[in-house]
């Protein structure tokens, strides 16, 4: 490219070049130090920069090997990752939009809603809606699923989710993150919850959107967990990991210990040991930036049940069974109580349960205390 010459402070611009001339005034104004060749822009280096593969993409190679497949559940794996894109944007903003805080009522669970729980639940629902093969939506947030087309008017899938899990930590800037699950709809049942009551073993596919120092998507469709990456430069989630395995043991544990008098004796025996065994406590308080953690540097996640939550603490539907399928596609195990998380039948839309998930040989040491 040709020379140009800024201003500077004691004279004007050169204009004896006018295609100089018009670059510098489309550069705005010009400052002493700017002298010289005029260089392309430096991006920033990515060392995945190559790596195109797409979240989208991702889902019609998985399709591909199904050759029954209709696209269907594709388009509803981009709608839900539509909405966390518009989620990501909203919590990176919270404070300077004014999006921080209470909402001012309070949801089924009996917690106060926040101001981004309601948002971050119309920005679901509202992408999932439009999507035809969507029976049904249930939502954390919400007293019943909604019904928005039957069997026999195209309606495949009933999508559960979790707006924003940990939303309480949001005005101290820690990682809160959307779960979901996918079910099939049976059309042979009206009941939309009754529908939606299904053993973790059924799902189709789960995921949770983790919004940190970077936007992450997990996914498993039951052939393994692939982790995805926004890229806010080309606006996609790009795959940066393909099937994680979480590792097979970590002295690390993450529960909140505050609650440890009010465990069931297995539990306080396991603290105990891990105490003078070397162990370290890792613990958030958002149940998808801790599970994240788990899931890539090993260790064991619990919520047990407590004397104030003597059935559990986390949901069935919208919480544990999720993470406990992307756990075990990743090597891990996940237990609710003496049975597997993936084998218990809920028999309520918000139903409880205690969680024990994690490394396998991490998730064994745990229940060898008779938990």
């Amino acid at each position: 490219m040709g020379r140009f010459v800024c201003t500077n402070p004691r004279g004007g611009a050169d204009d004896s070049d006018p295609a100089a001339t018009a670059a510098a005034a489309r550069l705005g104004p010009p400052s002493a130090f700017c002298e010289g060749t005029l260089r392309e822009p430096v991006m920033p280096h990515n060392d995945l920069s190559d790596n195109l593969m797409s979240l989208q993409s991702h889902i019609l190679l998985e399709e591909a090997r199904h050759p029954s497949a209709s696209g269907d559940f594709t388009w509803i794996i981009s709608a839900i990752s539509l909405a966390a894109k518009s989620i990501a944007n909203h919590v990176r903003r919270a404070r300077l939009s004014g999006a921080i805080g209470r909402f001012g009522e309070v949801n089924v669970q009996g917690e106060e809603q926040q101001k981004l729980d309601v948002i971050a639940n119309k920005a679901l629902m509202r992408c999932l809606g439009t999507r035809a093969s969507v029976a049904v939506l249930a939502s954390e947030e919400d007293d019943e699923p909604s019904i928005l087309r039957r069997g026999n008017e195209g309606g495949k899938y009933c999508v559960l989710f979790d707006p924003l899990d940990g939303s309480s930590n949001l005005d101290t800037g820690v990682g809160v993150g959307t779960i979901f699950s996918i079910l099939r709809n049976d059309p042979s049942i009206p009941d939309a919850q009754e529908t939606v009551c299904q053993p973790g073993t059924q799902q189709v596919a789960a995921g949770y959107v983790l919004y940190g120092s970077s936007t992450i998507f997990v996914l498993t469709t039951g052939n393994g967990v692939a982790l995805f990456e926004l890229d806010p430069f080309i606006g996609s989630f790009l795959l940066v990991k393909d099937r994680v395995r979480i590792p097979e043991s970590n002295k690390v544990y993450s529960v909140n210990e505050a609650y440890a008098p009010t465990f069931p004796e297995p539990y306080r025996k396991y603290l105990e040991w891990a105490h003078t065994s070397g162990y370290s406590s890792r613990y958030i308080g958002s149940m998808v930036a801790d599970v994240h953690r788990t899931l890539l540097t090993g260790g064991v996640f619990m919520y047990p049940p407590t004397k104030k939550n003597p059935e559990g603490k986390l949901r069935y539907l919208y919480e544990a069974s999720p993470m406990a399928f992307i756990m075990e596609q990743a090597g891990g195990l996940a237990f609710s109580g003496a049975n597997r998380t993936l084998e218990y039948k809920p028999s309520k839309v918000h139903e409880r349960v205690p969680v024990l998930l994690g490394s396998r040989s991490e998730v064994e040491r745990v229940r060898s205390f008779g938990g």
